[in-house]
C-alpha cells in the first residue's frame, strides 16, 4: 500500500514507512514477516498512535493491524475473552457488555488498541489492581521468523511478552481475564495540595480507585475516588446535559482555548491556573464502570510520566512543586497522581514493587524549548527515586539505566534473542531503550 508520513496522536514522533500493510489474517501477517525477515527488513505494528514516545516509529514496513480485531472466542465459564490484536479499547466495553463481563481496571483514555495498550503497560489507578497487561492470560504473535506462537498462562515467557514493548514479534490476539460487569460511585472533590500529597498513602490502600490532578502554581487539587458497585446499581448524579457541560465544554473546549492562550503569552498561566483552582466544585455520580473510568480528552497535549516506589511519591511531589517555582515554568496542564500494585511482568513499571505515578502533561503548542527543559528538569527528579518511564510516553532512559531499575531486564533480552534474533522488529527506540 501507498505510505505516507505517520504521526502519532502528541505530534511527538514522526515517519515515513517503506511500506504499509494491513493484513486481514494471521497466515497473510506472517507470510509478511517471513518475508520481511529474509530481505532484512524491519516491521512495526502501528496500534492507535497514542504513544508519545518513538516506539511505534517504523522505518521499515508498518503493519495496520485493522484487519485482525474484534471478539474472536468467549470462555463464560472461566470469565475470559480472546479480542484480536486491533481492537481499540473503546470497543471492547460494548463486546463484553452481552456477556455480563468487564475488564477489571481501565485508564483514563480508551483510544488504543487493545495490544498497543498492554505492550506500552498502559495502567489506571488503583493498589488492588494492576496495569492492563496484568489481565493477559494468553496471546498469539507472530516471531521474527515469521512463525506463529501461541503463549499459555503457565508459559514463562508470557511474563515477557504481556508487557513486551514490541520487541517479541506482532501480537495477532490476547486472551484477557475479565470480571463481572459492575458500576461505580464516582466522588469528585477538591482539596488544597498540601492535603491530597500528605493523605495519598492513605488514601489509595484504603479506596479502590484514587487519584488526584494537582493544578500547577496554586495550592488547588481535584481528588477522584471510584468505588466499585454491583452491575445493576441505578446510574445517578449529575444530568446529561451537566456533564457534557463539565466534561465537554469546560474540560475540552474552554480549557483548550485556555492552553491557546497560555502557549503565546506564557505569563498568564499562574493566574489562569489560580482561576481554575478556585472554581473547582464537587460532584459524586454512578454508572457503568467504562463510563466511570474513561474521560474525553480532545485537547492535545505531550507527557511524561514515572513510576516510583509508592512510598517515595509525597516527597516527590513536593520537590516538584519547588522545582517549578524555582525554574519558574510555566505549566497550564495539572500533574496527575495515581498509584498500581505491585506484579511479575518482567518489564512492567510496577514489576515486584507498588508503584506510584506522577505525570506531568504540556500543551502541544507551548514552547518546545520550554517543554524541553521542564520533562528534563522533571526526569532529574524522577531518577533520583529510582523511577521507571512508562514505555509509551516521553522519557530520555538508555539500556544502562533501564537495566538498574528492572531486575529482570537481562531475563527479557534473553527472550527476545529467542523470539527475534535478527532484530526484525527493531526500530531507534528499541535500540535506545534495550541496548544495540
Amino acid at each position: 500500500m501507498t505510505t505516507t508520513t505517520w504521526r502519532n496522536w502528541g505530534r511527538t514522533a514522526q515517519c515515513t514507512p517503506s511500506r504499509l500493510i494491513a493484513p486481514q489474517s494471521v497466515d497473510e501477517l506472517a507470510a509478511a514477516v517471513q518475508a520481511a525477515a529474509e530481505r532484512k527488513e524491519t516491521v512495526k505494528p502501528a496500534g492507535a498512535g497514542h504513544s508519545f514516545s518513538e516506539i511505534a516509529v517504523a522505518p521499515g514496513i508498518q503493519v495496520s493491524m485493522t484487519g485482525l480485531s474484534g471478539l474472536l472466542d468467549v470462555d463464560a465459564a472461566r470469565s475470559r475473552v480472546t479480542l484480536g490484536a486491533g481492537t481499540h479499547l473503546y470497543e471492547i466495553p460494548g463486546l463484553l457488555e452481552p456477556h455480563g463481563l468487564a475488564m477489571a481496571n481501565l485508564g483514563d483514555v480508551d483510544r488504543q488498541t487493545i495490544s498497543g495498550a498492554t505492550s506500552t503497560g498502559t495502567h489506571g489507578t488503583g493498589l488492588k489492581y494492576g496495569g492492563i497487561s496484568t489481565q493477559i492470560r494468553g496471546l498469539e504473535l507472530v516471531d521474527g521468523h515469521g512463525r506463529v506462537r501461541t503463549l499459555g498462562e503457565d508459559g514463562p515467557d508470557l511474563k515477557a511478552a504481556a508487557l513486551g514493548l514490541g520487541a517479541l514479534g506482532v501480537i495477532t490476539s490476547i486472551t484477557l481475564q475479565c470480571v463481572d460487569a459492575f458500576s461505580m460511585r464516582a466522588h469528585e472533590a477538591p482539596a488544597s495540595a498540601d492535603e491530597a500529597i500528605g493523605t495519598f498513602l492513605d488514601r489509595v490502600r484504603t479506596e479502590d480507585h484514587y487519584e488526584f490532578y494537582w493544578f500547577p502554581h496554586t495550592n488547588c487539587t481535584l481528588t477522584k475516588t471510584n468505588t466499585r458497585m454491583p452491575a445493576h446499581t441505578e446510574a445517578s448524579g449529575p444530568s446529561r446535559l451537566r456533564r457534557y457541560i463539565d466534561d465537554e465544554l469546560l474540560s475540552n473546549d474552554l480549557f483548550g482555548v485556555l492552553c491557546g492562550v497560555s502557549a503565546q503569552v506564557p505569563a498568564v498561566v499562574p493566574g489562569i491556573n489560580q482561576v481554575a483552582g478556585r472554581v473547582l466544585s464537587e460532584r459524586t455520580f454512578t454508572d457503568r464502570s467504562d463510563k466511570v473510568f474513561i474521560s474525553s480528552r480532545k485537547v492535545r497535549f505531550r507527557e511524561m510520566e514515572y513510576a516510583l516506589p509508592l512510598e517515595a511519591v509525597p516527597e516527590a511531589l513536593r520537590e516538584l512543586r519547588a522545582m517549578i517555582d524555582r525554574r519558574r515554568h510555566k505549566v497550564s496542564f495539572p500533574v496527575e497522581v495515581r498509584a498500581a500494585a505491585a506484579d511479575d511482568l518482567m518489564l512492567s513499571t510496577a514489576s515486584g514493587r507498588e508503584a506510584g505515578y506522577i505525570a506531568v502533561h504540556r500543551y502541544h503548542r507551548d514552547d518546545p524549548s520550554a517543554s524541553t527543559t521542564y520533562f528534563r528538569d522533571v526526569e532529574d527528579i524522577m531518577i533520583a527515586h529510582e523511577g521507571r518511564p512508562h514505555w509509551g510516553k516521553m522519557h530520555t532512559r538508555d539500556a544502562d539505566y533501564l537495566r538498574g531499575v528492572y531486575p529482570r531486564f537481562d531475563d527479557f533480552l534473553t527472550v527476545r534473542d529467542a523470539y527475534d534474533p535478527d532484530r526484525t522488529f527493531a526500530n531507534p527506540y528499541l535500540r535506545h531503550v534495550l541496548g544495540k
